[in-house]
C-alpha cells in the first residue's frame, strides 16, 4: 500500500533490481483506498456538435407531448369546436413545406391502453408475449388532424400541423 508514503519502489522482473526514490504525488482513487471517487466514465459516443439548422425548418416546439395532452383535453370540452381551433392556430386551409394545397377535414382524438409487450426470440421467427401487470399497463390518447390534399386523406400529428402555412 501506498498510503502515507512520499517514495515508492519498483520491481523490474526475475532478478531485477528494486529502488526507491523521492518524490511526492498525488496518488489515484483505487478500490477501498478512502480517497474520493473517480469521476464515472462514459461509455457512450460523446455528442457531436449538432449542425446548425437549416433556415427551411421550423423550430421544434419544446414539450409538445404536453400540448398535445392540453390540447385533447380543451377540445374535448369545447363548446364550439372551430372556434377552439382557431384560438389554437389550427389553419383550415393551408399550404405544407413542399407547397401542397390542404384542407382540414376533421379532428381525430383517441385513447390507447397498452395490456401487453412482446419481445422477439433470437433469430427474430417467432416472439414472446407476456401480459402486463396493473401498475405498467400505459394509457394515452392521441391526437390527429386529417388534411385532404386534393387526391388522399393526410393525418397530421399537432407538431406537423405548425409546420403549414395558412392560406
Amino acid at each position: 500500500m501506498h498510503r502515507g508514503h512520499d517514495h515508492h519502489h519498483h520491481d523490474h522482473g526475475a532478478g531485477g533490481h528494486s529502488h526507491s526514490h523521492s518524490h511526492s504525488h498525488a496518488h489515484h482513487a483505487a478500490p477501498n483506498h478512502g480517497h474520493s471517487p473517480r469521476p464515472a466514465a462514459q461509455w457512450q459516443t460523446p455528442h457531436l456538435p449538432e449542425p446548425p439548422e437549416d433556415s427551411d425548418h421550423a423550430h421544434v416546439e419544446t414539450d409538445i407531448d404536453l400540448v398535445e395532452k392540453a390540447f385533447v383535453e380543451g377540445f374535448a370540452g369545447a363548446s364550439d369546436p372551430t372556434s377552439f381551433l382557431r384560438l389554437a392556430n389550427v389553419p383550415f386551409d393551408a399550404i405544407t413545406t413542399d407547397g401542397t394545397r390542404v384542407s382540414l377535414l376533421r379532428v381525430e382524438t383517441d385513447e390507447v391502453t397498452d395490456v401487453g409487450a412482446v419481445m422477439p426470440h433470437l433469430g427474430g421467427g417467432s416472439f414472446r408475449y407476456d401480459p402486463l401487470p396493473a401498475q405498467m399497463v400505459s394509457r394515452r390518447k392521441r391526437l390527429r388532424f386529417v388534411y385532404f390534399d386534393g387526391r388522399q386523406t393526410l393525418p397530421l400529428t399537432l407538431a406537423e400541423v405548425r409546420t403549414l402555412a395558412q392560406t
